[in-house]
């Protein structure tokens, strides 16, 4: 950030990320401009919310003035339109940090993700959220005069940023008078934001916006009445306030004086999206502990979604007084997804997170909410079984991988949320994940008592992956797992509605009732046949394997590598190993095809027996997404052994 300071005016450069964001809404990405009210409006708000929460601590903070509300104000002749709160407001610090970055995770993806294409850019900004960044929908030139509650009125603070001048990367602070405390934002309008119908500087053009997109806010929102005046056939502004907003919480109305796009209204400014909720519920929760809540599911994931730090998403009010906005024990880590209100009867007014973190109630409004949560998602799930794939769907795919994490992290709803799950399987053999373990079972073959599933690190390794040749030869499904959450779900779920989970990638394949008796002694016989060979790779590899032995897992490769059935599967070990943590140490085991022609070559081979071995391990390990330790030497074998090849057969044709 560049600086050039006099003595009582600063000019400082805005961060590289706003200079682009700001240039993005000055070309009207939006479609609908009108946003902008809604967004400082909800700041607003927020800014009154939380001066009545630091005020339960300190009084004093109101500074005789406690009847919060939001004011709205505009000037058809100045082109100005004004937003003013008495809520906390800002000091000079908090000034150049809220309105000069974007201090938000994801900033980075998000505009690399920018395509020029307006409408999706649009849909990306919404979901990133830009709150007073709007301002630059409509206006050229933004005017903030602000003072924190508590401070002296000589401490006020005007912040001004004027796009239409040479400067327009910069924006000045000052140190201001300002007698009362809260924020006070003034919007120059452009020319086309003041003429025609998109014309905001009309009472009825304002109240009409209010009232579609801010109606549920809290605080009252107040504007001057006006009144027609005959002499001037034109709508007059009277000194007499009125409210314009129904200023009410909208969780304590009964829900069916609740419109669907009041909820949806409602979830824009709790969760400061810009596009609608995929699902909500609403209920009043009544019994040992009372509250109220009212929950969401977002259509989009938002930007920081895998950062663990941020906390976000529940808003906590006790009898509708706001104590926090992330409040994160009322919510799972694996729900961190969820938006909304609870709004509780039973706890103290100076609740802190402390008292939250040691709270009874709080645990069992932390269980009834999640258990709302899921339920909300199993009722999406069945529409989807019934035919309406598209919201479960578009559920899945967006926070799919979040709600996996529940199965290790909920021990009571492991079950419930394993329902949930969806994944690939080989019986669409496509990447889309909208197999349910329910379904599985419901196709599974007459005699098969378990689940099979093959992990790897990507689908296609998972898709084509050796040890799977067997089950698609009997029409066994199995389901492909190529997430990296997906490890973790398969450690934590060992099996669902009494069907064990089982990797098709450890221990011995026992098909059990999926073989006949004649294959079984096929097996066996192969194993005692091939005794010889098996032990002779097994001496030649020596260190680098457990064990060798036949394999009826394949029919088109000559090898593969499996884990013992206690130790930890490759593709576990591999990630462990890429993310820097020790891996129990344990070696794999070769199994072979006797009847590929490759393994019938070699079976008698003396002179380079060693190297075929070695290439046969080599070849099992890539096929499976492995490294290998030596790829030079691997090379080297491959070449030498397709020289000798090439020679003998040019000697047995002379």
């Amino acid at each position: 950030m560049t600086t050039n300071a006099t003595a009582e005016r600063e000019t400082l450069g805005f961060q590289a990320e706003v200079k682009q964001l700001l240039q993005l809404m000055i070309h009207s990405l939006y479609s609908n401009r009108e946003i902008f009210l809604r967004e400082l409006i909800s700041n607003a708000s927020d800014a009154c919310d939380k001066l009545r929460f630091e005020a339960l601590h300190n009084a004093a903070l109101y500074e005789g003035d406690s009847d919060l509300k939001i004011r709205i104000a505009y000037d058809a002749e100045a082109h100005t339109l004004t937003v003013a709160d008495n809520g906390i407001g800002m000091n000079r610090e908090e000034v150049i940090t809220n309105l000069g970055t974007i201090a938000k995770s994801g900033t980075r993806e998000f505009f690399s993700r920018l395509s020029g294409d307006q409408q999706k850019d649009a849909n990306l900004i919404g979901q990133f959220g830009v709150g007073f960044y709007s301002s630059f929908i409509v206006a050229d030139k933004v005017t903030v005069l602000t003072r924190r509650a508590g401070e002296l009125p000589e401490q006020g603070v005007r912040w001004e940023c004027d796009m239409a001048g040479e400067g327009s990367g910069v924006f000045s602070v000052e140190m201001a008078e300002r007698p009362g405390h809260g924020t006070e934002i003034i919007l120059h309008l452009r020319k086309e934001s003041t003429e025609g119908t998109d014309n905001l500087l009309t009472g009825y053009r304002i109240r009409s916006i209010i009232r579609k997109y801010s109606d549920h806010i809290l605080q009252p929102i107040v504007m001057k009445k006006e009144e027609w005046d005959k002499e001037t056939s034109a709508q007059k502004i009277t000194d007499e306030d009125e409210t314009v907003n129904q200023a009410s919480a909208l969780w304590a109305r009964p829900k069916s004086d609740i419109k669907e796009e009041e909820y949806r209204e409602f979830y824009k400014h709790v969760g400061h999206d810009f596009q609608d909720p995929l699902v909500w519920t609403h209920a009043r929760v009544e019994g040992r502990q009372e509250y109220t809540q009212l929950l969401y599911i977002p259509a989009h994931a938002p930007f920081d979604l895998w950062d663990r730090n941020v906390r976000h998403g529940i808003k906590l009010y006790v009898r509708r007084v706001f104590i926090m906005d992330d409040a994160e024990q009322l919510m799972p880590h694996y729900l961190r997804f969820v938006r909304g209100v609870v709004d509780s009867n039973d706890l103290p007014l100076n609740v802190s997170r402390e008292i939250l973190q040691e709270s009874k109630d709080i645990e069992a409004i932390r269980a009834g909410c999640t258990k709302k949560v899921l339920g909300l998602l199993e009722d999406l799930a069945r529409s989807d079984e019934a035919g309406d794939k598209e919201k479960y769907g578009k559920f899945w795919s967006e926070f799919g991988r979040v709600l996996k994490e529940g199965v290790g992290e909920d021990f009571a709803n492991k079950e419930k949320i394993a329902g949930l799950l969806r994944f690939a399987s080989t019986h669409a053999d496509t990447a889309e994940e909208n197999v349910s373990l329910a379904e599985y079972i419901g196709r599974m073959k007459e005699g098969q008592d378990k689940i099979y599933f093959v992990t790897a690190e990507s689908f296609n390794a998972a898709r084509n992956s050796p040890h799977l040749e067997i089950f698609r030869k009997k029409g066994i499904e199995v389901l492909l797992l190529s997430e990296r959450v997906d490890e973790w779900v398969i450690s934590n779920l060992q099996e669902f509605d009494g069907k064990a989970l089982a990797s098709v990638a450890k221990g011995g394949l026992d098909l059990g009732k999926l073989e006949d008796e004649d294959e079984k002694k096929e097996q066996e016989k192969q194993a005692g046949d091939f005794k010889e060979f098996t032990d002779k790779i097994a001496k030649s590899l020596g260190e680098r394997v457990k064990e060798v032995r036949v394999t009826h897992r394949l029919t088109e490769s000559p090898a593969c590598l499996v884990a013992d059935e206690h130790d930890i599967g490759a593709n576990l070990a591999r990630m462990l190993k890429a993310a820097g943590q020790p891996a129990p140490q344990s070696k794999p085991i070769l199994e072979i095809n006797p009847t590929h022609p490759v393994v019938t070559r070699i079976r008698n081979e003396e002179s380079k027996f060693d190297d075929w071995a070695a290439v046969l391990f080599d070849q099992a390990m890539l096929a499976e997404g492995g490294q290998l330790d030596d790829p030079a030497g691997f090379v080297r074998r491959i070449n030498q052994l397709m020289l000798e090849m090439g020679v003998a057969s040019a000697a047995s044709a002379a």
